[in-house]
C-alpha cells in the first residue's frame, strides 16, 4: 500500500508542469517570453472579420452607459497620460515624460471618434497603441467618453448624465 502510494504521489509530481519551457532551470514564476513568430503568409488570423466589423465608423450608438463604459476606461488606460480633464497633464508628466496633447486643442476638437479610435488602435506619436489591450467596443466607448468631455470643456464630471453624439 505505502509503495502504491508513493507511486501515485510521484506520478502526481512528475505530471507538474511548472509552466515554462525550460522547467528544470527555471522558477516556476518566472515568465517565458518566446520569440514573435510572424503570421504566414495567406493566413488570417481568427476573429479578424469581427475586430474589422466592431472598428467599422461610426460605431455603436451613444448611450449613457456607453460614456460611463468610457469614462471607466479612460480612467483606467488614459488618465495616467492625459489627465482626468483630458488635457496632458496626467501624472507622467510630472515624473519628467514629455506631455501628450490636450484634447481640448482645436485639432483634436475637430477629430471625428473614427479618427481617436484609430489613435488608441494603432498609437500616435509617443503613443503606443493599446490594439491589445483594449477591446474594439471600449476604444469606441473611450472615443465617444473623449468627445464628451471635449463638448464639456471642462473635463469635470458633474454632467456626467449628459448624452451628445
Amino acid at each position: 500500500m505505502r509503495l502504491a502510494l508513493v507511486l501515485l504521489a510521484t506520478g502526481l509530481l512528475a505530471a507538474c508542469d511548472s509552466g515554462t519551457e525550460e522547467r528544470d532551470g527555471v522558477a516556476s514564476t518566472r515568465a517565458v517570453q518566446r520569440p514573435y513568430t510572424a503570421v504566414p503568409p495567406g493566413v488570417v488570423p481568427q476573429g479578424t472579420a469581427a475586430r474589422k466589423a466592431a472598428l467599422a465608423a461610426p460605431g455603436p450608438e451613444v448611450t449613457r452607459e456607453l460614456l460611463a463604459r468610457g469614462e471607466e476606461r479612460f480612467r483606467a488606460f488614459c488618465v495616467p497620460c492625459h489627465g482626468e480633464s483630458g488635457r496632458g497633464d496626467g501624472t507622467i508628466v510630472s515624473r519628467g515624460f514629455p506631455p501628450p496633447p490636450s484634447y481640448h486643442e482645436e485639432r483634436l476638437i475637430s477629430l471625428a471618434p473614427e479618427q481617436i479610435v484609430q489613435v488608441i488602435t494603432h498609437g500616435k506619436g509617443r503613443m503606443y497603441p493599446y490594439a491589445d489591450r483594449v477591446l474594439p467596443e471600449e476604444r469606441w466607448a473611450i472615443a465617444h467618453y473623449v468627445k464628451d468631455l471635449q463638448a464639456r470643456g471642462t473635463g469635470s464630471s458633474s454632467d456626467q448624465g449628459t448624452v451628445r453624439p
